[in-house]
């Protein structure tokens, strides 16, 4: 793991944190489910299988690009990269998606794969993306190295802490570790000091603000 920038794993912790505060990608339909089973037990088991699904869905993104990245420059994945996020930010700033449910009893595998496919929407795994990029970016390069040579360094330095089965795992790991804490952390809030009542008072909305991300992330990506 050697290469790794230090500031990568606080990003990743603070995207999943972003990630758990957004209504949209679980812990609304959490907070519902306690209320339609009037148990907060009920919240707590939705808790696991959406990590699961959102873990999941970060980490297929991960996959692909690792297996795009061996057969196609680093270079030109970052265009793709950047392309994806640009043209997925813009749809968000003038669409939004919101999860749906009325009395209905949902299963372990089916709630995690209702968070992968919410997480696969917001283009949630193409944001840890650049951070894998950064890590490889942030490595040093070996002495007497320069110009050419130092460029190639970096090159092969970006990719493999992208292709890195134990960097990128690290980096999903991390990444869920901080959506579930925050996920869990507002539930618990809203079910049990809250209430529903107090989304209707003090919304944000937080799609408006995702989608802005989006298109800052894919700026950067391109400028870096």
């Amino acid at each position: 793991m050697t290469g790794t920038a230090a500031w990568s794993w606080p990003v990743l912790l603070a995207l999943g944190a972003y990630h758990g505060i957004n209504p949209g990608m679980g812990w609304l339909f959490a907070v519902s489910l306690g209320m339609q089973e009037q148990s907060r037990r009920a919240v707590w088991r939705a808790l696991l299988p959406i990590a699961l699904g959102h873990g999941a869905a970060i980490a297929a993104v991960v996959l692909l690009a690792a297996l795009l990245g061996v057969v196609m420059p680093l270079g030109l994945l970052k265009v793709g990269v950047a392309a994806f996020l640009l043209a997925f930010g813009a749809y968000r700033l003038f669409r939004s998606w919101h999860p749906r449910w009325g009395g209905m009893q949902i299963g372990f595998w089916s709630l995690a794969v209702w968070s992968f496919l919410m997480a696969s929407a917001h283009g949630a795994g193409f944001m840890v993306l650049p951070v894998l990029f950064g890590m490889g970016a942030g490595a040093k390069h070996p002495p007497g190295h320069g110009g050419h040579a130092g460029m190639d360094h970096a090159h092969h330095a970006a990719a493999g802490a992208l292709t890195d089965p134990w960097v990128s795992g690290l980096a999903v790991l991390v990444h869920t570790a901080g959506y579930l804490v925050v996920t869990g952390l507002v539930a618990w809030l809203v079910y049990e000091k809250l209430g529903l009542r107090l989304l209707r008072r003090a919304w944000l909305n937080l799609d408006l603000i995702w989608g802005v991300a989006l298109v800052v992330t894919g700026v950067f990506v391109l400028l870096v």
